[in-house]
């Protein structure tokens, strides 16, 4: 080797310095965060394979549902093209998409949250000053999310040869696709961070386009039956649909996530490598001369209402999306009478559709408990980013700081819910009135969630994080596979959305509703209670 080479060789090696300590720090930090999402995406996969075997005990029926709903294209849009009636084929179409959009969501969460988090928060610029490289962080970044990955792939695999029964080929195809969208969502997220000088837009852009990507491959299947529209392909999750997973196999496509991957992470290196460390290639523009935030009210606003926004159109946009297959649940039941039971189980008893409108209803719920924990969160992302210790040193109290943010975690969910409500009328066509009235009774669950995070932040904020998004995460688990796989009732009764009424259609039940909006105020009572009395950023 030349001494040119060699100096490169070593100056390269500097460049990483500490990138094994980074990620097992890294690892240790998420070391709840990563199970709970690796679980949930495995498993989602890896249960489909029996439950469709019980609903579709014979290849006859198993035929004849793919021949539905390759003729409905509003189920395409929501689920995917069916290419194959065996259960591996049927499980890519019924959770394919879902589960990529899973991963994908993982990865920018923890791409975001080891790179421009750290930043913005100031610890990258106190590590960065040991002997740590100037790419270290974001390898440790990228590292993390591939470990995450490289797990959902192989309990996918291993999974799905199991259950599926149908070989190994179809299997490994859907975990390295799954894996693969994940880890180009965390590319790309690694080149937004480089953007934006605030961790909470970097997130938001990188779901938006996260958003984009699902849209594209919905709006392509719709409009083919068999994946091949130009706007799936532009879509990393319709490159999963069409690596054809027992649908046999096209493994050239799995070189579109490796020259995704490469090329986007290249990039992030590029611009990481040309800015300095906190800034940003689009700075913030300053604020005004005069102050206009006249209340620690209006600070959480100012700092959470993209995210309120996001969600709102994010959930006008889904309903929209659920409502217009609504018409279409008829055809996705047919005669099948285990079918009819599981949406019944969701969404009551009574009648297809209202069950399915029910179903659907609850599901948006479940998903607004993340927002609420979410924004509940952030006064713990404030208190360890040394922020909210200035404006508590004025007039402000910590009741009154604490309740600016709750008041949008909490109004929040009003709006987001009402705004699912109101794309879920408007796809289906009719029923605003019953549908707006389904969608806030689901509200007492979500406040109750929220409420379990509010009082892990008062007494254990360093448990406040794995165990807020722990127990929203279990929620959604139990609401998303347990009606499939027909779990005990004292199973479902761990949700607090198992003691909602079923609605639209079913009776209304106003004791669970008080109870769960009793237990939510109680806990939001003693969260606060115990903010008051402890030390900050401990």
């Amino acid at each position: 080797m030349t001494a040119a080479g060699y100096s490169a060789a070593r100056g390269g090696s500097r460049q990483l310095a500490g990138t094994g300590v980074l990620l097992r720090l890294a690892l240790r930090r998420d070391r709840l965060m990563i199970p709970l999402w690796v679980y949930l995406v495995a498993l989602t996969v890896i249960t489909m394979p029996k439950t469709l075997k019980g609903i579709y005990a014979t290849p006859a029926e198993r035929a004849d549902v793919l021949t539905t709903m390759s003729a409905n294209s509003s189920l395409r849009a929501l689920y995917g093209p069916a290419l194959d009636d065996s259960l591996g084929g049927l499980t890519v179409w019924r959770v394919g998409a879902w589960t990529a959009l899973f991963a994908a969501a993982m990865s920018l969460l923890i791409v975001v949250r080891h790179t421009r988090d750290e930043e913005e928060s100031g610890r990258q610029e106190m590590v960065s000053a040991a002997m740590v490289g100037r790419r270290a962080p974001l390898t440790s970044a990228l590292l993390a999310a591939f470990v995450a990955n490289a797990t959902v792939a192989v309990l996918i695999t291993v999974g799905m040869t199991v259950t599926a029964g149908e070989g190994v080929a179809g299997a490994l195809a859907l975990g390295l696709a799954t894996g693969g969208v994940g880890m180009v969502f965390a590319s790309l997220a690694a080149i937004v961070a480089q953007f934006t000088e605030s961790a909470r837009l970097a997130r938001g852009l990188s779901a938006g386009l996260l958003g984009v990507a699902f849209v594209l491959r919905a709006a392509g299947d719709a409009g083919s039956v068999d994946g091949s529209s130009v706007l799936t392909w532009l879509s990393p999750i319709g490159w999963l649909e069409n690596t054809r997973a027992y649908a046999g196999e096209r493994w050239w496509v799995l070189l579109l996530f490796g020259v995704a991957v490469l090329a986007q992470g290249a990039l992030a290196y590029v611009l990481a490598g040309r800015r300095d460390i906190g800034m940003s290639f689009v700075p913030s523009r300053p604020g005004p001369a005069n102050g206009r935030l006249g209340s620690a009210g209006a600070l959480a606003w100012r700092l959470q209402r993209g995210s309120v926004i996001g969600w709102s159109l994010a959930f006008l946009a889904s309903g929209a999306a659920l409502g217009g297959v609504t018409n279409g649940a008829t055809d996705l039941v047919g005669d099948n009478a285990d079918t009819r039971d599981i949406i019944e189980r969701m969404g009551g008893q009574s009648g297809i559709t209202d069950a399915f409108l029910a179903a659907m209803v609850g599901m948006l719920g479940m998903v607004a408990a993340l927002y609420v924990v979410q924004s509940v969160l952030r006064m713990y992302g404030e208190e360890t980013s040394q922020r909210a210790e200035p404006v508590l040193s004025g007039a402000v109290g910590r009741l009154r700081w604490a309740a600016g943010h709750l008041t949008i975690a909490f109004a929040g969910a009003v709006l987001i819910l009402l705004c699912g409500g109101l794309g879920l009328a408007a796809g289906y066509g009719h029923e605003i009135g019953p549908i707006l009235g389904a969608s806030l009774v689901q509200l007492p669950a979500v406040w109750a969630l929220g409420a379990v995070a509010v009082l892990l932040y008062g007494f254990a904020p360093q448990a406040a994080v794995g165990g807020g998004w722990g127990v929203a995460g279990a929620a959604l688990l139990i609401g998303w596979i347990g009606p499939a796989l027909k779990l005990p009732q004292a199973v479902m009764d761990l949700s607090p959305f198992g003691h909602l009424p079923k609605l639209p259609g079913g009776d209304m039940a106003w004791g669970p509703v008080l109870v769960l909006c009793g237990i939510a105020v109680v806990l939001v009572g003693a969260g606060l209670a115990g903010l008051r009395r402890r030390d900050l950023s401990t």
